[in-house]
């Protein structure tokens, strides 16, 4: 059984890694991609909503085909379709075109998210300790590798269409391969479990998953701030050089990745209750830093702290979610994922318009308080009491 386990684990990292590096080299093609079709920023801000609009739908419908049919079915299907739909934006020639090849990668994301990350439960059950939060750094490193990948051939002059039509075959090609070693609904389970007694619990508890979702949704909006604004933060406010200013993001994207790599392990230890409410203290105190800083090194500091301490958050949120009822783990993963995503939509377009009426680093303190918030109700993630131990930590 470990066997199995272990090569489910290997298979589900390749999902998210695959997931990342997908829709990696899609934002690396943005500004070719957006020359090419001939359309204004604006515009193209526009036409980014239907991306995201195709990803909340393709969440929301994945949830509960992944509970009937299964993540071993649904993840295979869901990677073919956003590996196939990344090389629709390259062949785009105008916006109408584009609008709609956005929309198609849009569904084929959020597909792949929501069965990923149930799959990623799946596996959690099974190893009966932390292991979610690596893989959401794997989805970064996946990212990271698309930049690497998508800087190395538009050097060499590659079109869209070449680059990201290679990107596909090579998403189609993991998934092909990676298919095999997914989990069955019985593999996740020890053998421990089939002792157990049936626990006649309810199938849903939608205050809990929709209170979930709203913490989600507030974390996410942190990250999508940090995404947007924070090198524009370092280069209007504390006037720092371009190259400098890019740093801002960078040290947030780093320690992020690191500090998913690590929250496995302190949430073994600690529980995910500690986990979300140090983890979201820190970010608050390091986004304040930064906020208030005069000094570029020390808004530096303060992200890349911002960033650790958001790391570990989300990945409880969804093993909590996934945890709750391992019969509509899909559906409930999906709900907390699509609440999420809007959140990480809505972040930067929040910032916009409150700049009108605060200095930019003064908007900050909105996601601010949405990790104070985080840390004062860390509590829902704590394992139900009809939930079965999942976990060898206690939450505190």
């Amino acid at each position: 059984m470990d066997r199995y386990l272990r090569a489910g684990r290997l298979a589900t990292f390749a999902y998210f890694t695959l997931n990342g590096f997908l829709m990696g080299m899609w934002i690396v093609h943005i500004p070719v991609i957006e020359h090419r079709a001939g359309i204004s920023h604006a515009l193209l801000g526009w036409l980014l909503l239907l991306l995201g609009a195709g990803a909340f739908a393709g969440m929301q419908a994945t949830g509960p085909l992944t509970d009937r049919f299964g993540s071993r079915m649904v993840v295979p299907l869901s990677a073919a379709l956003c590996s196939a739909a990344v090389v629709l934006p390259g062949l785009a020639a105008n916006a109408w075109a584009l609008g709609a090849a956005l929309l198609v990668l849009g569904v084929g994301n959020g597909c792949l998210d929501v069965s990923m990350n149930a799959h990623a439960v799946q596996v959690e059950h099974g190893y009966r300790r932390p292991v979610m939060s690596a893989f959401h750094a794997a989805f970064s490193i996946g990212g990271v590798l698309a930049a690497l990948v998508g800087a190395r051939t538009l050097s060499w002059n590659w079109s869209p269409v070449t680059t990201l039509g290679a990107v596909a075959f090579v998403g189609l090609a993991v998934t092909a391969l990676a298919a095999p070693a997914l989990l069955r609904p019985a593999a996740a389970r020890r053998p421990m479990d089939a002792a157990a007694p049936v626990v006649n619990a309810p199938r849903k508890t939608p205050r809990h998953i929709w209170a979930l979702a709203t913490l989600a949704l507030m974390i996410m909006l942190c990250e999508g701030v940090a995404n947007d604004w924070s090198a524009l933060h370092l280069r209007n406010v504390l006037d720092a050089p371009a190259a400098t200013a890019a740093l801002a993001y960078g040290s947030f994207a780093t320690t992020m990745t690191l500090g998913r790599l690590l929250a496995d392990r302190v949430a073994a230890r600690f529980g995910p209750v500690a986990i979300l409410r140090h983890g979201a203290s820190v970010a608050a105190l390091g986004l304040t830093a930064a906020a208030l800083s005069p000094w570029t090194p020390l808004a530096l500091i303060g992200w890349a702290v911002f960033g650790a301490g958001l790391s570990g958050c989300v990945p409880q949120l969804f093993s909590a979610a996934g945890h709750t009822d391992q019969g509509a783990a899909g559906t409930n993963v999906s709900r907390v994922a699509g609440l999420g995503y809007l959140g990480m939509l809505a972040g930067p377009a929040v910032i916009g318009p409150l700049t009108h009426v605060l200095p930019l680093n003064l908007t900050f303190f909105l996601p601010v308080s949405c990790c104070v918030i985080a840390a004062a109700t860390a509590g829902i993630v704590r394992p139900l009491r009809h939930t079965p131990a999942l976990l060898e930590a206690e939450a505190v």
